[in-house]
C-alpha cells in the first residue's frame, strides 16, 4: 500500500508542474490559485457529503486545518504560481524537492525525530544528483529574474514544509488526511478569495480550452488525488521519508520534457538521474525509524 501512495504521487505532482506553466498568462497568480482550490475543495466536499463520509473537524482541530489550508492550499502555491513566471516549471520541481531535507530538519524542531545517517546519506545522493541535472542550466541562466523565481519557489517549499508538520499533528489528532484536506481546500479557497477582494485583483474568466484542461486536472487530479495521496503516506511512514518523493519529480519532468520540449539527455544528466535512484534505493530499503502509535496506523479515509 506505501508503495502504491509513493508512485502514485511521484506520478501526479510530477506532471503538476508543466501545467502550472499553462496557467501562467493572462489570469492573475491569485485567481488561478483560487480557482483551483475552489474546485478541488467543492470536489472533495461534494464527493464526501454524496458517499456519506463528510465529517466537520472537532472545535480543537479547526485552527490546525487553517493552519494547512494556509501552508498546503494557498501561500506554498502562490509562491510556485509567481515563480512560474521567472523560472522553468523543471526547475522549480528542483528546488521543491528540497523539502525532503526541510522536513526532516523540521520534524527534529517540532516533534523531536532524529535525522537519521541513512536519511542525511539519501538526501545527499538526491540533492547530488539534482544538481548535475539541472546545474548547467541554472549556471547559464543565472539573473535577477531567476533569483526571484528562485526565492519563490524556496519560500513556497518552506511553507509546504510547515504544511507537512501541521497535517502530521492532525492525523496524529485523529484527523484524517481527506477530511483535513476537504476543508483545508475550502478554507484554502476561502482565504485566496478574501486576499482578491482585499487587493482589488480582477476575476479574470479562463482564456482558453489549454488553461481549463490545466485547471481541471491541477483541481481534480493534482490537488484532490495527489493531496490525498501524499498526506496519507506522510501518516504511515512520517513527513522525512514521504518527501523524499519530492526527488523523484523532477525526473518525471524531464521525462515529458523529453516528450513535449526537446529536452536532451547528456552523460551529466543520465549520473545525475542514477544518483537521485539510488538515494531513494537508500532511503527506503533502511530499517524504518520509529515512530508514534498513533502515526502508524492507516490513515486511508
Amino acid at each position: 500500500m506505501n508503495a502504491a501512495l509513493f508512485i502514485a504521487t511521484v506520478l501526479i505532482w510530477g506532471t503538476t508542474w508543466i501545467a502550472i506553466a499553462f496557467q501562467v498568462g493572462p489570469v492573475p497568480v491569485l485567481v488561478s490559485v483560487f480557482y483551483r482550490f475552489a474546485l478541488a475543495g467543492l470536489l472533495l466536499v461534494a464527493a464526501l457529503a454524496l458517499a456519506g463520509r463528510l465529517k466537520i473537524p472537532a472545535r480543537r482541530d479547526q485552527p490546525f486545518v487553517l493552519l494547512q489550508a494556509l501552508c498546503l492550499f494557498s501561500c506554498n502555491f502562490l509562491c510556485f504560481y509567481k515563480a512560474a513566471g521567472f523560472v522553468p516549471s523543471g526547475l522549480i520541481s528542483v528546488i521543491f524537492s528540497l523539502a525532503t531535507i526541510l522536513n526532516a530538519l523540521n520534524a527534529r524542531l517540532f516533534f523531536g525525530d532524529p535525522i537519521s545517517r541513512r536519511a542525511l546519506l539519501a538526501a545527499l545522493l538526491g540533492a547530488c544528483g539534482l544538481a548535475l541535472l539541472f546545474g548547467p542550466d541554472i549556471a547559464t541562466h543565472l539573473d535577477r529574474g531567476t533569483l526571484t523565481g528562485i526565492g519563490l519557489a524556496m519560500l513556497g517549499t518552506l511553507f509546504f514544509s510547515f504544511g507537512n508538520m501541521v497535517s502530521r499533528r492532525n492525523s496524529a489528532a485523529g484527523l484524517q488526511p481527506i477530511t483535513a484536506n476537504a476543508w483545508g481546500m475550502s478554507y484554502g479557497a476561502l482565504v485566496l478569495l478574501a486576499l482578491i477582494a482585499l487587493t482589488g485583483t480582477p476575476i479574470v474568466t479562463p482564456p482558453d480550452g489549454r488553461y481549463v484542461a490545466a485547471l481541471v486536472y491541477l483541481a481534480a487530479i493534482g490537488s484532490v488525488v495527489g493531496f490525498t495521496t501524499y498526506l496519507m503516506l506522510v501518516a504511515r511512514i512520517g513527513s522525512a521519508r514521504a518527501a523524499y518523493a519530492t526527488v523523484l519529480f523532477p525526473i518525471v519532468a524531464l521525462t515529458l520534457s523529453s516528450l513535449f520540449e526537446s529536452y536532451v539527455w547528456t552523460a551529466t544528466g543520465v549520473l545525475g538521474l542514477a544518483l537521485t535512484l539510488l538515494g531513494n534505493v537508500v532511503m527506503f530499503t533502511g530499517p524504518k525509524a520509529a515512530a508514534p502509535a498513533r502515526l502508524r496506523q492507516p490513515a486511508a479515509g
